[in-house]
C-alpha cells in the first residue's frame, strides 16, 4: 500500500519566489527621479521644491518624473565659476537621475565635480527621493507583506 504525502517544499518555494519578485518591484524596478533645472528665482526646480509626487507634475512645465534604472537620484546646486553669470542669474538647481550610485552606496550631500565644474550635490536612493520629502514605498510594501508571508508559511507547514 502506497502512502500519499504532500510535499510542502514546492509551495514554500513558490511563495518565496513571489515574495522576492514583489521585493524587487518595491526596491527599484519602477524607481523615478525628478528631472528639472532652474536658475535663481526662475523656474519650478528651485528650493523650496513644492512637489513630492509624480501626479502633482501634470500641470507643471519644466519638471518631470523620469524612470531611473540605477535607482539613484541627485539634487545639484551649481554656483558656477563665472561670477558675472551668478550675479545676474543666480545659482542653478538641478534634479536628475544618476547613471550609477556612489561606490560605497551611501546617501549624502557633499561638494563634488559634475561636468568638470565644482558643485554641491546630494544623492539618494529611492523613488522621487530628490524632491522635498522622501517616502520609502519599499518599506511600506515589506511591512504589509511580511505578516501575509508568515500566515501562508504557517498554512503550508
Amino acid at each position: 500500500m502506497k502512502i500519499l504525502t504532500t510535499d510542502v517544499k514546492p509551495k514554500i518555494s513558490a511563495v518565496f519566489v513571489i515574495f522576492i519578485c514583489l521585493l524587487d518591484i518595491s526596491q527599484g524596478s519602477f524607481t523615478k527621479c525628478f528631472k528639472c533645472r532652474s536658475r535663481g528665482e526662475l523656474g519650478s526646480c528651485k528650493d523650496p521644491f513644492q512637489y513630492n509626487n509624480a501626479s502633482a507634475l501634470e500641470v507643471v512645465q519644466g519638471v518631470e518624473a523620469v524612470p531611473c534604472t540605477s535607482g539613484w537620484c541627485a539634487k545639484i546646486l551649481d554656483r558656477g565659476t563665472n561670477s558675472f553669470k551668478d550675479e545676474e542669474y543666480g545659482s542653478a538647481t538641478e534634479r536628475v537621475c544618476l547613471q550609477r550610485g556612489p561606490a560605497d552606496n551611501e546617501e549624502r550631500c557633499a561638494p563634488t565635480l559634475w561636468n568638470h565644474e565644482k558643485v554641491f550635490m546630494c544623492f539618494c536612493e529611492g523613488d522621487l527621493c530628490n524632491g522635498s520629502e522622501r517616502i520609502s514605498y519599499g518599506s511600506v510594501i515589506l511591512v504589509t507583506l511580511a505578516p501575509m508571508l508568515q500566515y501562508y508559511l504557517r498554512l503550508l507547514a
